[in-house]
């Protein structure tokens, strides 16, 4: 919603702006200059992504238009989570774990967290790291090297379908320059008409300097940038994750774990230590 509400505010400033100048709307309506554009545009796109990378790169534009940032009552429930999953895995054992990991959705302990569920991502990420307690297979600092390395390999993946945007946002302004030498060339070829004719000729022409720098400043960028943002929190979504079951490997107490998962939080959308102390204790009153 508020990528659109965004997009409106910058088409509309920038029409308004030519309507408070009088400006004949009708000249801005340029078919042609639109194709050479937007055309060259996903052609570069098609040429910089091979494979599959391509439905990546379309998919992450969208993505755009309906992100999902985790919130701070997503982080609660998440902290909550793990307080609950560390405190099972200190009475129980880590064994013991292993059946509710064998079915996540139908688990008792994980069933209870919706939000969690909801981010596929998340809910692979902490299985595979929770069966590598289970099975004994890593030590912390092992496992802390695991996990690293796909936050890593994540971050790298989610970077690539953006990188491809941005780099097709920066071509468009020269493609805008593309459609505006073209028509010059038409321009130049209509010299025996009259003034008025070569004016729309010359004006059509600038209309493509004008969209290829609208779109790419005004469009492509901040959606680009939109993205970005989103996968930088996602990222720290994982990493709280990952702080928790390394501190909870090495032997901290669940509460100290769930401590260290909090900090890995953005402070915009970190649960307060009394909120989370509060919930870890509400957690507690019901189990006993």
């Amino acid at each position: 919603m508020f990528t659109i509400i965004g997009l409106l505010i910058v088409f509309g400033s920038v029409l308004g702006g030519f309507a408070l100048e009088s400006g004949p709307f009708h000249t801005l309506v340029q078919p042609a200059e639109l194709l050479v554009i937007g055309g060259a545009a996903v052609g570069t796109i098609v040429v910089a992504a091979p494979g599959r990378l391509l439905g990546s790169v379309f998919r992450t534009f969208l993505r755009a238009f309906s992100p999902k940032v985790p919130t701070k009552a997503e982080y609660l429930e998440l902290l909550k989570l793990q307080y609950e999953v560390f405190v099972f895995v200190r009475k129980n054992g880590a064994v013991a774990l292993d059946e509710h990991l064998a079915d996540i959705g139908k688990s008792p302990i994980f069933s209870k967290y919706p939000s969690f569920l909801a981010r596929h991502h998340a809910v692979e990420f902490f299985r595979d790291a929770l069966k590598q307690i289970v099975n004994g297979t890593a030590s912390a600092e092992e496992l802390e090297v695991l996990l690293d390395s796909e936050l890593d390999t994540h971050h790298e993946e989610t970077a690539i379908p953006v990188g491809v945007l941005k780099a097709a946002g920066d071509s468009l302004p020269g493609l805008g320059i593309v459609a505006a030498v073209l028509g010059i060339v038409i321009t130049m070829g209509a010299l025996d008409q009259g003034p008025e004719e070569i004016g729309h000729h010359i004006a059509a022409a600038l209309i493509g300097t004008f969209l290829g720098i609208l779109l790419c400043y005004g469009l492509i960028q901040p959606l680009s940038s939109n993205v970005e943002l989103q996968e930088a929190a996602n990222g720290k979504y994982l990493r709280c994750i990952k702080e928790g079951v390394i501190a909870s490997l090495r032997g901290a107490a669940p509460s100290v774990a769930v401590e260290f998962a909090r900090k890995a939080i953005f402070s915009d959308d970190r649960p307060s230590s009394d909120e989370t102390e509060a919930a870890c204790r509400a957690l507690k009153q019901q189990a006993s």
